[in-house]
């Protein structure tokens, strides 16, 4: 049972840092244009030069 007390404590703040972080990531717009991706992959253009 002493081991609940520690391991409880410290899974709730990692899950609290992985929600901070998601949201972050939600906030800085990395998961915009969701189907670019799949147009690029089925266009007959490759793309040497990627942006970077």
């Amino acid at each position: 049972m002493n081991v609940l007390t520690v391991l409880i404590p410290i899974s709730l703040i990692l899950g609290g840092i992985g929600l901070l972080f998601f949201v972050f990531t939600v906030r800085s717009n990395q998961y915009d244009d969701p189907e670019g991706d799949a147009r690029r992959i089925l266009s007959d253009q490759y793309d040497d030069k990627p942006k970077q």
